[in-house]
């Protein structure tokens, strides 16, 4: 399959990468597959049959990840048995990581240790939704390929040709034009990762190997880039023109060679000068360049032509995290007291334990068969984390002659939101300010018919009191986090004031009052997005929201919908507790 049809086709890229990572797993590190297919179920059944594959539980703990004692063998033994690991059992394969997207911190920690000592090597399944949740962003950067193969819809025949026997002594390491290149159309991508270079290195030498070559060329380098480097693009590349500026012709006459010496062999071969040396190395960044770009998906293009280079995360943005010691997403045990409401982890107390009682049999006398002897410290309770339920703040401006319009959409936008809060652990809550009074018309809730029927009539018209919306907004926001929940703000307003915080006319001392108001929620870190869906956006939105720390959305020909998705696509990632 020649380059184009493989820049064209997803899974043909993903095969290629597929094969490069069996050359040599932990030069490359890892390979993300993301979007649930049957190419990407072909694909892993193909890398199963080249490499050993050993699947990784979505709640592995330490111990089964690391190795440890194993309490069963011991305690027949009467001594400590050790059990291998599961990254010490994919030592000669990789170790294929269902749902990464959802990998807790403390396992992806203890993945980037072994990662970072050649121990281990990824095969990462991303099954996330939204464009930007992904795995962690450790161990992304230290996976060499990223494949989506979620639009691919070509499965049949997928194969995996067996690697050569020539090892990577058999190609030559880049020359510095080569080098030059690559680094330079990182740059222009913006891609600051020195890792993304040297798997970009590795697989330029590693596609010219599978082509039989001892040499890598401007195909193999192409091809690095188109895997490796496209996909960690975070802008529009831009290719400029450097030439250097020619200098004036010389009138003089030139220099005549001594009567004693010959005349230059016209025929003899000279090294290439600087002017020629420069052309060929900017004709090989713009041949990257123009691959790189073939790469990149069309809706990102676009993206990065605009300036909006896409978030990467590790959460869904659902919530915060928390840790409980009842219900939630199991974590590692942990040393302490079963007291408190926190649960006894039998199985992690006894493995602390098991160590030591020859020790301790000896100390008291007793025999090895003895029952096992339990001291205070090793004592081991469960972790759990629970993702605190979000609940995003509507903040209307119900003033004046565009109230009708903004108090459509925003209604709308809470219906459509609330439609998906069972699935999202969400709530809404809508606050409208006009004239001289800010009104909580909808506390937090996720129940769609009290919230159609508090919305079917919002009041509009009036003066802006911008300042009362924002206090009010604070406040229903503080009342959130203090019952242990996430709250994001999103503000709908021209940001144009004229009612001061006391309910009193005056442009200037509302606009004041506005900024003083912005600025107490910028100072309680609370997560802020200012949307201006008025005709003519001006900008007094993008002021306010930058006061309030937060972000600026200007919309003004959007409906229900859009706005949802705007809201969607703004609001902030989730954070560990």
């Amino acid at each position: 399959m020649n380059e184009t049809e493989a820049a064209a086709d997803p899974l043909a890229d993903a095969l290629i990468a597929a094969r490069l990572f069996t050359l040599a797993p932990k030069v490359f590190g890892g390979v993300v597959l993301r979007g649930s297919s049957p190419a990407r179920d072909a694909l892993i059944e193909a890398l199963a049959g080249a490499i050993a594959l050993r699947r990784m539980p979505g709640h592995v703990d330490d111990e089964r990840l690391l190795g440890g004692i194993d309490i069963a063998a011991s305690l027949a033994a009467g001594r400590p048995i050790v059990q291998k690991g599961l990254i010490e059992e994919a030592q000669n394969g990789a170790l294929i990581i269902p749902m990464a997207e959802r990998m807790d911190t403390s396992v992806a920690g203890r993945l980037v240790q072994a990662l970072d000592d050649a121990k281990a090597a990824l095969v990462m399944l991303d099954d996330s939704v939204e464009a930007d949740d992904s795995p962690p962003t450790s161990l992304m950067e230290r996976a060499a390929f990223r494949c989506d193969l979620a639009a691919s819809r070509q499965w049949q025949g997928v194969e995996l040709p067996p690697v050569p026997a020539a090892g990577w002594g058999h190609v030559a390491p880049l020359d510095d034009k080569q080098l030059r290149g690559l680094a330079t159309t990182a740059v222009l991508l913006g891609v600051d990762d020195v890792r993304a270079l040297i798997f970009a290195e590795a697989a330029a030498r590693g596609a010219a190997l599978l082509a039989g070559r001892a040499v890598a060329e401007d195909a193999d380098l192409a091809t690095a880039v188109r895997l490796v480097l496209a996909p960690r693009a975070t802008r529009f590349p831009e290719f400029e023109d450097q030439q250097e500026e020619q200098p004036e012709p010389d009138d003089s006459p030139p220099d005549q060679p001594p009567e004693d010496q010959p005349p230059p062999d016209s025929n003899a071969s000279d090294p290439p000068d600087d002017q020629t040396q420069q052309s060929q190395q900017q004709d090989l960044e713009e041949l990257l360049v123009e691959a790189a770009k073939a790469a990149i998906p069309r809706d990102l293009l676009e993206q990065l032509a605009q300036g909006n280079a896409p978030r990467r995360g590790s959460s869904t943005g659902t919530g915060q995290k928390r840790k409980s010691g009842m219900r939630g997403k199991p974590l590692g045990a942990r040393p302490g007291m079963p007291r408190g409401g926190a649960r006894l982890a039998l199985i992690d107390s006894l493995r602390a334990a098991v160590p030591w009682q020859n020790v301790r049999r000896r100390e008291k006398g007793m025999d090895a068969d003895a029952p096992i002897i339990m001291r205070k410290e090793d004592l081991r309770i469960r972790r759990f984390e629970e993702r605190a339920a979000r609940v995003t703040i509507f903040a209307v401006d119900a003033s004046g002659s565009a109230a009708a319009a903004r108090l459509s959409e925003a209604k709308g936008a809470v219906e459509l939101m609330l439609a998906q809060a069972y699935v999202t652990r969400s709530e809404v809550a809508l606050i409208a300010f006009r004239g001289a009074t800010a009104e909580v018309l909808l506390p937090p809730t996720r129940s769609l018919t009290r919230a159609k029927r508090a919305l079917s009539e919002l009041p509009g018209g009036g003066g802006t009191p911008l300042a009362m919306g924002l206090n009010a907004a604070r406040e229903c926001a503080d009342g959130v986090i203090a019952k242990g929940r996430s709250a994001s703000l999103v503000i709908l307003t021209d940001g144009r004031a004229n009612i001061t915080a006391d309910g009193q006319p005056g442009r200037a001392q509302a606009n004041e009052d506005a900024k003083a108001a912005a600025r107490a929620i910028y100072a309680r870190g609370i997560d802020s997005l200012v949307v201006d869906i008025s005709a003519r956006p001006g900008p007094e939105g993008a002021a306010l929201a930058n006061a309030m720390g937060g972000r600026f959305l200007a919309l003004p020909r959007a409906d229900a919908r859009m706005l949802q998705q705007a809201i969607q696509a703004a609001q902030p990632l989730g954070k560990a507790a």
